[in-house]
């Protein structure tokens, strides 16, 4: 009886120190075994340079506050080589960045690891819903008679290949993809500058086709769709321009003049360029009954493209 008893007494005391925290009453916590810490994956962060022909908004020079972009990144293959731009199944699918001073991603993005080199593709403006990267349907506005019309006409496309893992901003050139149109109206026979300046005057540029698909990999752009005539934006008292989708106009009245309800019109077949820059100084003559015109391009070949309009 006394031997049960002592037995009790010990087990009790085994299971009173097994729930004690040794002196003071209050029942241990288990403590879980350290977790080992992992590095921290490198952010991606991103920079811009414009090339452009002209100007001194987003589709010129510089990016505004608010202009906002999209971006891919594809990781290389394990033997260096660059993967395919897929709509999606990249290592980051068309991420919003919105421009402030710097870009800033609507959410943090990371390199894969330190080692693994990506090719970066970017485009603005941004749309939410892409599904085809080497179809990418835009339009420029044919009425680009307003300012906001005019910027909305612009698409910029820009690349960075072989990019190893880095802290510091991965720079990406961004280039105009459309092609810009400088027209320049001149006084000649029976007008004045202040004549010119008073009257009304209306320009047109004929048979333009306005849509397009984009080829982001690649940066291309191809003209498709119906032609519309594209009404530029008044930059002066004599000075007008639009951003036209690359493309060969036929022979036709390229650009349509309207003077105080007089129309003179320039028949003239001209191929745009991507990127390129295209003057067009137009001479207003009554004696000739039309248009003197002389163009020379951003990229300057030295030719006199000019003709006059009857």
């Amino acid at each position: 009886m006394e031997t049960k008893k002592l037995f009790t007494m010990l087990l009790a005391a085994t299971a009173l120190c097994a729930c004690s925290s040794g002196g003071d009453g209050t029942p241990e916590t288990p403590v879980d075994p350290p977790t080992p810490e992992t590095p921290d994956k490198m952010a991606i962060n991103i920079s811009t340079t414009l090339t452009q022909p002209d100007g001194t908004r987003v589709t010129d020079y510089a990016f505004e506050k608010g202009d906002r972009i999209g971006l891919y990144v594809v990781n290389r293959q394990a033997d260096g080589n660059a993967a395919a731009l897929r709509p999606t199944g990249n290592h980051v699918d068309n991420m919003l960045f919105s421009y402030n001073a710097t870009w800033t991603p609507a959410t943090p993005i990371y390199w894969l690891d330190d080692k693994t080199h990506a090719d970066f593709y970017l485009y603005y403006p941004y749309t939410a819903d892409v599904t085809n990267v080497e179809a990418m349907p835009f339009a420029v506005k044919a009425d680009q008679s307003a300012e906001d019309s005019y910027k909305a006409s612009d698409l910029l496309l820009g690349s960075a290949a072989d990019i190893a893992p880095t802290e510091t901003a991965v720079s990406i050139v961004a280039k105009h993809a459309m092609s810009q149109m400088l027209i320049t109206l001149v006084p000649g026979n029976g007008f004045t500058e202040e004549t010119l300046a008073a009257a009304s005057v209306g320009v047109k540029v004929n048979n333009i086709v306005t849509g397009a698909t984009v080829n982001i990999a690649k940066g291309t752009v191809t003209a498709t769709g119906a032609a519309e005539t594209v009404t530029p934006l008044k930059t002066g008292n004599f000075s007008y321009k639009a951003l036209i989708v690359p493309q060969t106009v036929a022979e036709g009245n390229l650009i349509t003049v309207n003077v105080d309800g007089r129309d003179f019109n320039l028949p003239k077949a001209f191929t745009f360029e991507s990127g390129h820059l295209h003057r067009f100084t137009v001479t207003l003559s009554k004696t000739s009954n039309g248009i003197n015109v002389s163009i020379d391009r951003w990229q300057d070949d030295g030719t006199d493209n000019g003709g006059t309009a009857e």
